[in-house]
């Protein structure tokens, strides 16, 4: 993700030095997020991160879609990409809206979470990411967690052809810092991030926030022109019950 790196040193040297250590790659994800999912309109003007859950479907965030999207697959799996039987074709799929699942509270109201259903199984090598079908709580203020996506190094920028990572912090959230007004911004669904130096830009919705191994959120800050130094993301374990449900009803 951008994950944005603005540093203020006292040192003039020091500081470009560190900037571009940053921002050059020694936040590359490595072997991790190898179950990181790129996601583009067809018709431009959307880009964003999901989750494979396994090998049928995606979890994003629902502004991520609502019209047909691309979907690439294995982006950081390395050794995959180069076996010779693997053609590109099968690390991508174009998906139709009528395969995308947004949650619906009983007011009718939309939130920022959507499951998206693949027209095919994804092969079996590209892992999946795990999340607690039961007994799910909430990071707690102050914990760490990994986030990661394929925004641009700095605002405005385009994003990237690489997935990379970072942490952050567990943090109140401000008055503003909640889901567009498009989806319902209920405080205990909502948490944020801040942690000085890391940002979240154009590209890194939907992306997986991970706690301790497993899927415990998405990313869904949208911001175009600047980038969001407090990371808002929806917590999944009021949702477990609804993906659950909604696999299974159509599968």
């Amino acid at each position: 993700m951008k994950l944005c790196f603005y540093f203020v040193l006292l040192n003039a040297a020091a500081a470009s030095a560190a900037i571009e250590k940053r921002i050059m790659g020694s936040e590359s994800c490595k072997s991790n997020r190898q179950y990181h999912v790129q996601i583009k309109s067809t018709q431009g003007g959307k880009s964003c991160g999901g989750a494979l859950l396994n090998a049928r479907w995606v979890i994003t965030a629902s502004h991520c879609a609502e019209q047909e999207v691309k979907l690439k697959f294995a982006l950081n799996l390395k050794w995959y990409k180069k076996l010779k039987k693997i053609t590109v074709t099968k690390n991508e799929q174009t998906i139709p809206i009528k395969q995308q699942f947004t949650f619906k509270d009983e007011q009718g109201k939309a939130h920022d979470i959507m499951l998206i259903k693949l027209s095919k199984d994804v092969p079996p090598q590209i892992p999946t990411i795990s999340y607690d079908k039961t007994g799910c709580t909430r990071p707690e203020k102050h914990a760490i967690v990994e986030i990661g996506g394929m925004g641009p190094k700095k605002a405005g920028g385009k994003p990237v052809n690489k997935v990379t990572c970072a942490t952050t912090q567990i943090s109140e959230c401000g008055e503003n810092d909640k889901p567009n007004s498009n989806y319902n911004s209920d405080e205990s669904r909502v948490m944020c991030g801040f942690k000085p130096g890391v940002e979240s830009c154009f590209g890194d919705a939907g992306s997986a926030v991970e706690y301790e191994g497993k899927l415990h959120g998405l990313i869904v800050s949208q911001p175009v022109d600047n980038c969001a130094k407090h990371v808002v993301m929806l917590d999944i374990c009021h949702y477990i019950e609804w993906m659950e449900k909604t696999m299974k009803e159509n599968s």
